[in-house]
């Protein structure tokens, strides 16, 4: 038989899901490793999708999504972030913001072009990158700054061939959130040099210390922005895929070509519980907000505690602990304490080489699975302290 694409086939695959597979065939685990909120979707959401289906809302919608659910996106968009888009033209509902990103970058790139990455960073984001024939140029953010982007280290990496720069805050996996201030020097780049900006924003709504802001809403960037966001992470509506992009219709008009030959619209359904779940956000987003705080609190002081240096995160759900002093690499790391201690987290490697030395561990769970997490994490580093305690006295 001919060869397979060599592309996919090169690929590798997820260390999230690795990990997470793994800790499914064991027993007795407690899963920090998959970015998913504990909360089950409020009954209301469910209730409306539940109602359309009743009412024979079932055929598709139009490709760029139901009307009434993009006008409420543009209210939202404007009313929590002040970004104005037109509904009509600029808004496209997708299944889920993976899919966002991967038709902004297949309507953005030709064969070689660059995209800076900032490191860590998820997973899909180099892979999307590729299928569409971009090249991925990292640049890492350092744990010393707070994995804050600096903007001298990203005008180092730019070239010729340079396309665009996709951002993450609050980012996934460090947590790290930015300023308006620091965001906008990294605008004067996207100006000076002519460059698109992918922003995926899906932890917007996540932000415990500083207010959040969207790209967006900086000066020139509207015009060559494409915001990616969705349900996933601040409504608890993960296993509903659902989200969407903002941005120019220049390039909103290429997005949907490919979204109309690859998915024709997001399930109909799904869309009716979106809508829901955007207009009641004011009941149930800042009590899950105010839960996650309060986790983060107990977490990071607590991974401290165990011998776990772990810088605060402001925003996400996620803590990112140096584990460099243990003298293992993040899979050895990640691997002896599922392990051992049956405690599941993700190495640092998963999201670029700038994340070795370091794993993802996800606070989004009960407060009672955190402790049992803690208590379990203390034990493991107990052995590193005796090897510490030896090394110093040699």
């Amino acid at each position: 038989m001919k060869s397979l694409s060599q592309q996919v086939v090169s690929m590798k695959p997820s260390g999230i899901r690795r990990f997470f597979d793994l800790a499914q065939t064991m027993e007795n685990v407690v899963s920090l490793g998959v970015g998913e909120p504990d909360f089950i979707t409020p009954w209301n959401v469910r209730e409306a999708s539940y109602a359309a289906l009743e009412q024979g809302y079932t055929a598709y919608s139009a490709n760029a999504g139901l009307l009434e659910l993009r006008q409420e996106i543009a209210s939202y968009m404007t009313d929590r972030f002040g970004a104005t888009y037109d509904p009509a033209t600029e808004l496209i509902v997708t299944t889920g913001a993976s899919q966002a990103l991967d038709i902004a970058f297949r309507a953005l790139l030709n064969p070689g072009d660059e995209v800076i990455v900032v490191e860590p960073a998820f997973v899909s984001y180099g892979p999307l990158i590729e299928l569409a024939g971009g090249t991925v140029v990292p640049v890492a953010c350092r744990p010393e700054n707070g994995f804050r982007l600096n903007r001298d280290d990203v005008e180092a990496a730019i070239t010729e061939r340079t396309k665009a720069m996709l951002l993450c805050f609050p980012s996934n996996p460090t947590g790290a959130t930015m300023t308006g201030e620091e965001l906008t020097e990294i605008a004067e780049l996207a100006t000076k040099h002519d460059l698109w900006v992918v922003s995926d924003e899906i932890y917007a709504e996540l932000s415990y210390d500083e207010p959040f802001t969207s790209f967006a809403t900086l000066h020139d960037m509207r015009e060559r922005t494409i915001v990616v966001n969705g349900f996933s992470k601040a409504f608890a509506m993960t296993g509903w895929r659902l989200g969407f992009t903002c941005a120019p219709e220049v390039v909103t008009r290429e997005m949907l070509k490919v979204h109309q030959y690859g998915m024709m619209c997001a399930p109909t359904l799904v869309q009716f519980g979106g809508l829901e779940a955007l207009r009641s956000r004011d009941q149930h987003v800042p009590k899950m907000v105010k839960s996650y705080r309060q986790r983060r609190n107990y977490f990071i002081q607590a991974l401290n505690d165990a011998g776990l240096p772990t810088h605060v995160p402001g925003g996400a759900f996620y803590a990112f602990p140096s584990i460099r002093h243990t003298g293992l690499t993040s899979e050895e790391f990640a691997e002896r304490l599922l392990l051992e201690e049956r405690v599941a987290v993700v190495p640092g490697n998963a999201f670029g080489a700038s994340g070795e030395g370091f794993v993802r561990a996800s606070y989004a769970t009960s407060v009672e699975q955190l402790q049992e997490a803690i208590r379990r994490i203390d034990r493991f580093m107990k052995q590193f302290e005796v090897t510490t305690t030896t090394d110093s006295q040699r």
